[in-house]
């Protein structure tokens, strides 16, 4: 999410979570494949949306037991938090649980912003933007531990800070593997271009630590990128048909908000800036047919089936924001499955309707539990 350049006032009242309403057009089921099917051997069932309720920049990984788990921002700006799920669906009513909360004060005191879960040697890691609670706009990237087989229930350990040689506002680190060596992705002011975030990449020698340059690969400089503001951020990379895609989004969080795309060899150098090719246009934009709006800091999981590809991001559900809109709430998690073109790129098509309510239509948080 992106940086306001003034800080605001005073918090806005949080708007409840809207009621999930049926919208004329599409018909608001993300279907997977045919072949999708859920464990057990039965036809998984269509994707309902949203998923999740006032959870913005998702981040869901599946893991070798089976299970799905999921993080994301919760509206506070105050906690992490996670589920767990055999399904993808299933993540919608999965009890949620508290995993570290933010400081009463000094460093890792204020906007916790964009966690992603990460199985790493082992471990499970959670990668995430945090503030002074004395100043709020001095984000930097944080990293927490667990040595657990299972994270919902394991003890969580702070790490400390990712430092990074440019020490400026920073957040959205993810984490991929290329070639058998761990890189680090993130979003950081550049002060030589005086923009809220370029994307950066650097190698890394243990999972909070990066090693080597820190190398700039892309910056806002088209007409989508720097409505608002001047935004690259929320970095996330799919390894598939020979190349790296790395998606990313850009300008204000409010409904210019939108997804763009970087493209590289699978066999290039990565830190070559060179390597990296970014369309000329989004990939994935607000939908005034569907009522999506300010689609963006997405995630990639797989399907039930493990072979078809899922994206996962958040949207609002109406265009026009009171105030900032950093502090209106809903943001809420989506998904669907992400087919490919024939050239081996992939479609991202359009953010789909939601599903028509179910029974009276009241948009129902789970239960947290701390």
């Amino acid at each position: 999410m992106s940086r306001s350049e003034q800080q605001p006032g005073r918090r806005l009242v949080l708007k409840g979570a809207l009621a999930v309403g049926a919208v004329v057009g599409a018909p608001g089921l993300a279907h997977a494949a045919d072949r999708d099917a859920a464990p057990g051997g039965r036809r998984a069932e269509p994707y309902r949306n949203p998923l999740v309720l006032q959870r913005a920049d998702p981040h869901i990984v599946r893991h070798t037991d089976g299970y799905y788990y999921f993080t994301a921002t919760a509206p506070e700006y105050d906690r992490i938090v996670l589920r767990r799920s055999r399904t993808l669906n299933g993540l919608a009513t999965a009890a949620e649980s508290v995993i570290w909360r933010k400081h009463a004060s000094g460093d890792m005191g204020a906007h916790i912003w964009a966690p992603e879960i990460h199985f790493i040697d082992g471990k499970w890691y959670v990668y995430f933007a945090a503030a002074p609670a004395n100043d709020v706009w001095k984000i930097r990237m944080w990293v927490l531990e667990n040595a657990s087989a299972n994270p919902v229930t394991g003890t969580w350990t702070e790490k400390g800070r990712i430092a990074t040689p440019l020490d400026t506002f920073s957040l959205d680190a993810s984490t991929f593997v290329h070639q058998g060596t761990r890189h680090l992705v993130w979003a950081q002011s550049n002060p030589d271009v005086g923009n809220n975030s370029s994307l950066y990449i650097a190698r890394m020698a243990n999972p909070w630590t990066i090693t080597g340059p820190q190398v700039e690969i892309s910056r806002p400089t088209y007409d989508w990128e720097t409505r608002g503001y001047k935004v690259n951020e929320g970095p996330s990379v799919l390894q598939r048909n020979g190349r790296v895609f790395l998606t990313y989004s850009a300008s204000a969080t409010d409904s210019n908000y939108c997804m763009g795309l970087l493209t590289a060899s699978a066999g290039s150098d990565l830190l070559a800036p060179a390597s990296w090719a970014k369309s000329p246009t989004p990939v994935f934009t607000s939908n005034d047919t569907t009522k999506q709006y300010g689609p963006g800091h997405n995630s990639f999981t797989v399907a039930e089936d493990g072979r078809t590809d899922v994206l996962v991001y958040h949207a609002r559900q109406y265009k026009d924001i009171a105030g900032d809109p950093l502090y209106d709430p809903n943001r809420h998690t989506r998904i669907q499955t992400l087919p490919w073109k024939a050239d081996g790129t992939p479609d991202f098509g359009i953010p789909v309707a939601d599903a028509p309510a179910r029974g009276q239509g009241t948009a129902i948080h789970p239960k947290e539990t701390a």
